[in-house]
């Protein structure tokens, strides 16, 4: 059994039984976690992290993490949570200060918008390759107001996962989207 936590023992709660070299080691777990973090984020994809981006959700994520953990286990020492932390905050200017250099640096990590409507056409293949469905896309496309996809020129799904729409100048009729065939709604 362990023995019991003295309050307010400083060197506890700053440094913690660690050797010195525990904190190089909480700066490479810290890395890896955040590359592994940003990798898995990057597959699912923009649209599930809405207006944040890829290195803004990560942050929060870490920094969520970083800070919750001292807060309710009394083995976490401070100053371990705020290496962790200085390191996250580190790598997110790290990453904009690269993102503002380099845009082939920005386009790997913020992605690119992809097009999906082409001239009255859906472009399924580079909506799978998004992860999002045709009818993610009917739905997005009613919500700008478009009731058939001959009235899109062009449609693009952008790393937020908004669809930027823009409408043909002379629409033509080739697929009606409106009324969604499971809603029953026929004229």
């Amino acid at each position: 059994m362990e023995p019991p936590i003295t309050p307010f023992d400083l060197t506890r709660m700053f440094v913690g039984d660690q050797p010195p070299l525990f904190f190089l080691e909480i700066l490479v777990r810290t890395v890896l976690i955040y590359g592994y973090t940003f990798l898995l984020v990057r597959w699912v994809g923009g649209r599930s992290i809405a207006q944040l981006s890829v290195v803004e959700f990560i942050l929060v994520i870490a920094l969520g993490s970083a800070v919750g953990d001292p807060f309710f286990y009394p083995d976490v020492p401070i100053l371990h949570a705020l290496t962790a932390i200085t390191v996250v905050v580190l790598i997110n200017k790290g990453l904009d200060f690269l993102i503002l250099r380099s845009s082939s640096v920005q386009r790997k990590i913020d992605g690119v918008p992809v097009l999906v409507v082409k001239d009255g056409r859906l472009l399924d293949h580079n909506a799978r390759n998004r992860g999002i469905g045709e009818a993610e896309i009917y739905e997005q496309l009613r919500m700008s107001g478009i009731s058939d996809l001959g009235q899109v020129s062009e449609a693009y799904l952008e790393t937020s996962g908004k669809l930027s729409v823009f409408k043909a100048d002379i629409p033509i009729s080739t697929q009606p989207i409106v009324p969604p065939p499971e809603t029953g709604n026929q004229a």
